[in-house]
């Protein structure tokens, strides 16, 4: 490992240390502030779409298939399914169109 990609990893560990340890040192109170605290609320739910949203769309060899796992899943978790079902149904659309679309 040359010398550069040994700071590189160093400079992203202390970087990734001071993100989750400035908020438990710096933030004593409660936070009260309404807005901040819905933005908090908010920011793993937008995290894990913008990872997910990617690769639903790249992971299947049409992206036509992949749309439509995803417009299913978006419906059934609208209408109160659970995860598993969710899952199941979108594995089961792709695999079908998959089929019939080359």
């Amino acid at each position: 490992m040359s010398h550069n990609t040994f700071l590189y990893i160093l400079i992203m560990a202390f970087t990734t240390y001071l993100i989750r340890v400035l908020p438990l040192t710096l933030i004593r109170k409660k936070i009260r502030n309404r807005f901040l605290r819905s933005f908090l609320y908010y920011v793993p739910y937008v995290t894990l779409a913008v990872m997910t949203f990617p690769a639903i769309m790249d992971a299947t060899s049409s992206p036509i298939a992949g749309a439509a796992a995803l417009i299913l899943g978006i419906v059934m978790a609208w209408c109160g399914a659970g995860l598993f079902p969710v899952a199941v149904a979108c594995c089961v659309v792709v695999f079908v169109l998959e089929l019939f679309i080359k």
